[in-house]
C-alpha cells in the first residue's frame, strides 16, 4: 500500500501541474467557440477572465479525488505490460517501472477527465455548459504532439465535438452480412446517417486552426487529424478540410507537407478538383522529403486521378534522388492500365537508366509487357539480361524457364538476340536448365548454332495418384506461367 500511495501522490503531482500548463497554453486562444449543446432553461455564460478557467479546472480536478484514483487504476491496467500485470499488486512490483513513465501515465489520467467532462458537455439531455468551457480549453492545451494520445483520444474528441454526441459513442454501425448469424437478407436495416452539427462543426473548426495557428509540433498534429478526418467523408464539407489542406500544402516545414501528401488519395475521392489544387502546391515544391512521399502515393494516385497522374510520373523519373528514382519506377505498371504503346515505350527508355534499381524494379512490369507483345520489338527483355546485373538476371531466369516450356519459339527469339550479343551471356542459364531438365539446354544450343529445329514443347510431368492411376496436367498457356514473375519480385 505504501508503493500504491507514493504511485499515486507522484501520479497527482504530475497532473496538477500539467493540468495548468495545459490550461495556461489555451488561454491564449480567446474566445472559445460557444458550445454545442445549450440548455434552453439557463441561458448560456460565457466566461470573461481566462484565468478563471485555470482555477475552475484545477479546483474540479482536485475535488474528484475518486475519478482521479479510478482513471489512474485504468491507466496502470493499460500501460503495465501484461506478463508484468500478472502479480496481485502491480504498485508493489513495478513502482520504479511507473515513476519513470510519470509523462505517459499522467497525460493519459487528463485525456482522461478531459474526455469525462466533454461527455458531461454534451448530455444531449442535460449539457453541462461549464464543463464546456474546460474540455475544449483543456483539450486544446493537451493538442501538443503528433503521436501518442493527442493522436487517437484527440482525434477522437474532435470527431465527437463535430457531431455534437457523446465521446465513446458509436457513430456508425458495421455492416452486417451473412458473417453474423442473425443475419436477414431480407431485411431492411436502418442506417445511420453520419451528419455534423452545425455548432459542433464551428468548435472543431475553431479547434484545428488553433492547430495550425501553433508551432510544427502541432501543425504536424494537425495533419495526423486530416487524415483521420478524411476517412469520414461527411466532415470534409463541414470542417471545409480542402482550404486547410491548400494552406498547409504551402506549409513552411517540409516535414508537415511532405506527411499531408499522404491524405491526398482521400481527398482527391472526396472532391477531385480541391484534391488536384493541393496536388499542383504540392508538386512545387522542392524538397526532397516532399517529392518522396509524393513518390509513395504515385499508384494510390494512378487509380483515382488516371492520365492526369503521368505528367508526376515523368517528372519523378528524371529526379536525382535514388529513393524518388525507386518509388516512381516501381510505378511505371500503373500505366499498361493508361496506354499499352505508351508503358512499352517508357520501359525501352527505362532500361538504359543508370541506376541500378529502376532497372530492377522494371522486371515485375515485363510479364504484362510480354503478354501485349510477345515478339518484343523493342528487345527490351534481351537489353535486359545483358546489363549483366545480378539482381535482375536471377528475376529473369525463371521468365525464361517458364517461356521454354510453355512458348519455345519466343523463348528461341530471345535467346537468339542474346546470343548475337553476347556468346557467353546464357552460359549460367544453361547450367540452371541442364539441372533442371537433363539435355534440353544442349538442344537449344544445337539450335543456336543451326543444327536442329526448335525443341518442342517441354512435355508435363506426371504424377502418380494410385497404383495404376495416373493424371495428365495441363499445359498452362504464356499468362498464367508467367504469373510466378510478380511473385518472386513481391
Amino acid at each position: 500500500m505504501k508503493a500504491k500511495k507514493r504511485v499515486i501522490e507522484a501520479v497527482l503531482e504530475r497532473c496538477t501541474s500539467e493540468l495548468v500548463a495545459a490550461m495556461e497554453r489555451s488561454i491564449t486562444s480567446w474566445p472559445m467557440p460557444m458550445p454545442p449543446r445549450q440548455d434552453p432553461d439557463f441561458p448560456t455564460l460565457i466566461p470573461t477572465v481566462p484565468e478563471d478557467l485555470i482555477k475552475q479546472a484545477l479546483g474540479l480536478f482536485q475535488a474528484d479525488r475518486g475519478g482521479f484514483e479510478r482513471n489512474i487504476a485504468t491507466t496502470v491496467e493499460l500501460v503495465v505490460p501484461y506478463r508484468m500485470g500478472l502479480s496481485e499488486d502491480p504498485y508493489d512490483e513495478h513502482e520504479k517501472w511507473l515513476m519513470r513513465r510519470l509523462d505517459t501515465v499522467s497525460e493519459r489520467i487528463l485525456f482522461a477527465t478531459c474526455t469525462s467532462w466533454l461527455a458531461e458537455a454534451m448530455d444531449a439531455e442535460a449539457p453541462a455548459v461549464d464543463k464546456w468551457w474546460l474540455s475544449i480549453s483543456l483539450l486544446n492545451g493537451l493538442a501538443i504532439s503528433p503521436e501518442g494520445q493527442p493522436v487517437h483520444q484527440g482525434y477522437h474528441l474532435l470527431e465527437s465535438i463535430a457531431l455534437a454526441e457523446r465521446p465513446g459513442t458509436w457513430h456508425t454501425q458495421p455492416d452486417d452480412g451473412p458473417h453474423n448469424m442473425a443475419w436477414d437478407p431480407h431485411a431492411i436495416v436502418p442506417r445511420n446517417a453520419l451528419t455534423a452539427h452545425h455548432e459542433g462543426a464551428q468548435a472543431a473548426q475553431w479547434l484545428l486552426e488553433r492547430l495550425e495557428e501553433g508551432d510544427m509540433m502541432r501543425r504536424q498534429l494537425l495533419v495526423e487529424w486530416i487524415i483521420l478526418l478524411l476517412e469520414r467523408k461527411e466532415l470534409v464539407d463541414s470542417l471545409d478540410l480542402a482550404t486547410l489542406m491548400k494552406r498547409r500544402a504551402a506549409d513552411p516545414s517540409d516535414i508537415v507537407a511532405a506527411r499531408l501528401v499522404a491524405s491526398l488519395p482521400r481527398l482527391i475521392e472526396a472532391d477531385k478538383e480541391a484534391g488536384l489544387a493541393v496536388l499542383s502546391i504540392l508538386r512545387n515544391r522542392d524538397e526532397v522529403s516532399v517529392k518522396r512521399a509524393l513518390a509513395d502515393v504515385l499508384t494510390r494516385l494512378f487509380r483515382r486521378i488516371e492520365s492526369e497522374a503521368i505528367p508526376l510520373l515523368e517528372e519523378m523519373l528524371v529526379s536525382e534522388d535514388d529513393n524518388v528514382l525507386a518509388a516512381s519506377s516501381a510505378t511505371v505498371g500503373d500505366l499498361r492500365f493508361l496506354d499499352q504503346v505508351r508503358f512499352a515505350d517508357t520501359l525501352s527508355q527505362l532500361v538504359e537508366h543508370p541506376v541500378a534499381i529502376v532497372r530492377r524494379n522494371l522486371v515485375p512490369s515485363l510479364r504484362h509487357y510480354i503478354s501485349t507483345f510477345p515478339r518484343d520489338e523493342r528487345a527490351v527483355v534481351s537489353r535486359l539480361w545483358l546489363d549483366g546485373d545480378e539482381v535482375v538476371c536471377s528475376r529473369l531466369r525463371e521468365l525464361f524457364l517458364r517461356m521454354e516450356e510453355v512458348d519455345p519459339d519466343n523463348f528461341g527469339l530471345q535467346i537468339s538476340r542474346i546470343n548475337d550479343a553476347d556468346k557467353q551471356a546464357l552460359a549460367d542459364f544453361w547450367k540452371i536448365m541442364e539441372i533442371r531438365n537433363v539435355g534440353r539446354s544442349q538442344a537449344w544450343i544445337s539450335w543456336l548454332a543451326g543444327e536442329g529445329e526448335v525443341p518442342a514443347v517441354t512435355p508435363p510431368p506426371q504424377e502418380e495418384v494410385g497404383p495404376q492411376t495416373n493424371i495428365e496436367l495441363d499445359i498452362p498457356d504464356l499468362d498464367s506461367a508467367l504469373d510466378t514473375i510478380d511473385d518472386l519480385s513481391d
